[in-house]
């Protein structure tokens, strides 16, 4: 008998249940699933399937604490964008005299001039102020001092405006006639010949600027000592201290025909109003607030004229000191006077010059004094 197996679908002859199945071609598809298996779970067309989204990178979420940052960037820019629009409004002279000037000394002196210019003022501004229009040519000054700050404390020293000083070319008279014979070139060499002292920078401030930035914070403080009404300046004022516009800090800076010491009293009152100023200005409120921030700015530089040599760090070094100077360490005073007519003390003045110039300023003591005059 024969043991070859007959070909074909016949294991069931040799005790084997299941057909023998012909294995797949190699190119054949592959079979389907079994019929005992589920079909799968697939959405209709055009579905997403149901469950959970598969991983992928995560949406970035625009968070408060980049909303912080970009508001504080945006707060620097904007406060530096201010002084730098503010500094290209601001006038520029030459008030540096070619020769005949003090050798460079410690510490460092601004000529701070308040002129009687209407630059930043309209005309019915004018006629409301009482300031008059334009005198023409190069006008008046009717604000002078010295501030000086360095190792020692700095000083803000006034010096009347009918001071009688040699003038170079033009002789013996007062010292305000200087700036209207030269400008600030002639008023800087004036000064400097009369003092010793060099100066380093030099500021001007019209009327207009005095008003507005008043007005921009909001208001200064002022004490007169008794009520005061005067046409010429336009000032009317009650005795006592009392919050003034810049109309009336304008007006209470100008006056001196109320007073019996006329030009002495009025540059206390000029550096009472100085003092003002710098203690609003100051406040934190003028950096926090952007409307009085950009009206400071915009008041001051429509009218401020600065030598062309003075940079924005130097001018705003003179904030600072100008602040300094009329704070509880600083000094403020006259140039030591012999008499109410306003002439120098021989003896007095000299000294208090060369504590300046040496830059030795926490010497000078009772030579410091509000009218000038020798105490006691």
């Amino acid at each position: 008998m024969s043991d070859e197996r007959p070909q074909g679908n016949y294991g069931w002859l040799y005790g084997n249940d299941e057909p023998t199945r012909p294995a797949p071609r190699a190119d054949a598809a592959p079979p389907p699933p079994p019929n005992d298996l589920p079909p799968p779970n697939l959405p209709p067309p055009g579905r997403r399937p149901a469950g959970p989204t598969p991983p992928g990178r995560p949406r970035k979420r625009f968070g408060k604490g980049r909303i912080v940052l970009l508001v504080v960037l945006a707060w620097v820019v904007f406060l530096v964008a201010v002084p730098i629009w503010a500094w290209g409004q601001i006038a520029k002279v030459d008030a540096s005299p070619a020769s005949g000037r003090p050798d460079e000394q410690p510490g460092t002196t601004y000529l701070l001039v308040g002129s009687d210019s209407r630059r930043g003022l309209t005309k019915e501004e004018q006629k409301e102020l009482s300031t008059g229009g334009d005198s023409g040519g190069r006008g008046r000054t009717d604000t002078i001092m010295m501030l000086h700050t360095g190792d020692g404390p700095s000083i803000l020293m006034s010096i009347p405006r009918d001071s009688i000083v040699d003038i170079p070319g033009y002789g013996r008279t007062k010292i305000n006639a200087a700036y209207t014979y030269g400008g600030a070139k002639l008023l800087v060499r004036t000064i400097e010949g009369n003092t010793g002292i060099h100066v380093d920078n030099y500021v001007e401030v019209g009327f207009g600027g005095l008003v507005k930035v008043v007005d921009s914070l909001g208001g200064v403080e002022i004490c007169p000592k008794d009520d005061i009404k005067d046409k010429d300046s336009g000032l009317d004022v009650k005795e006592g201290c009392q919050t003034a516009d810049g109309a009336t800090a304008l007006a209470y800076s100008r006056n001196r025909h109320s007073y019996a010491t006329q030009d002495i009293q009025r540059v206390q009152s000029q550096r009472e109003v100085l003092g003002s100023i710098a203690a609003e200005a100051k406040s934190p409120w003028t950096v926090l607030n952007p409307f009085r921030y950009v009206s400071v700015a915009k008041g001051a530089s429509g009218s401020l004229t600065i030598g062309d040599d003075v940079g924005p760090i130097a001018l705003g070094r003179f904030a600072l000191a100008l602040s300094a100077a009329m704070g509880g360490d600083g000094l403020s005073c006259t140039v030591p006077l012999q008499d109410l007519a306003v002439n120098w003390d021989a003896t007095r003045a000299p000294q208090m010059f060369e504590y300046i110039q040496k830059d030795q300023t926490a010497k000078i003591g009772s030579l410091c004094t509000k009218d000038g005059l020798p105490k006691g």
